[in-house]
């Protein structure tokens, strides 16, 4: 196993002197880096050439004819509706200021929602209490009225409850006070 190593190492070490003795000798240049790369293949050592791009390079770059169409990169739609555009600027702004989207177990957003809730309530009730004085007169005299309307029907039931001779007597003297008002009249 240690005799491998020592192999590889020697290996790695001719390669390494290889590729130096090819810098040295002979200038390169930057097109040349960029299509072909030197590459020391360990089976034969033998320097050989494995060009990095495959694919050709188109004939309409170098040319200016105007009467060829030259490829255009196709529209998106999705990335081109405003919905989408407004959905990302707004994912944005959230992720620059810290407010990612965070995914809650059920039982927390039902939990906040309460607490929203309540506080909404809360502000309602403070909302309520905090009122005019021309509120407060109206409510007064509101009250007023209602205890009103509630001795009259207080005085009904009690003369509903009446026994019959009591309410003959009422209907009596009424007639009466209408035939004097009638004759001083």
């Amino acid at each position: 196993m240690s005799q491998d190593i020592e192999i590889c190492l020697k290996e790695k070490q001719e390669r390494n002197q290889v590729e130096a003795d090819m810098e040295l000798d002979s200038p390169v240049s930057d097109s040349d880096l960029l299509t072909d790369t030197l590459i020391v293949d360990s089976e034969f050592r033998e320097p050989s050439f494995i060009p990095r791009s495959i694919m050709a390079e188109p004939d309409y770059i170098d040319e200016d004819n105007p009467e060829l169409i030259r490829p255009q990169k196709l529209i998106n739609p999705v990335k081109s509706s405003r919905n989408h555009q407004d959905l990302h600027r707004e994912l944005r702004m959230n992720q620059k200021r810290g407010l990612a989207p965070q995914n809650k177990p059920e039982l927390q957003k039902v939990m906040e929602r309460r607490k929203r809730d309540l506080v909404f309530k809360q502000k309602e009730e403070e909302a309520q209490k905090k009122k005019s004085d021309l509120e407060i007169e109206l409510l007064k005299r509101q009250q007023k009225l209602e205890q009103l309307e509630l001795e009259k029907q207080k005085i009904q039931e009690e003369q509903e409850n009446a026994p019959e001779f009591v309410k003959v007597k009422g209907n009596l003297r009424r007639t009466a006070q209408d035939s004097e008002d009638a004759q001083t009249t």
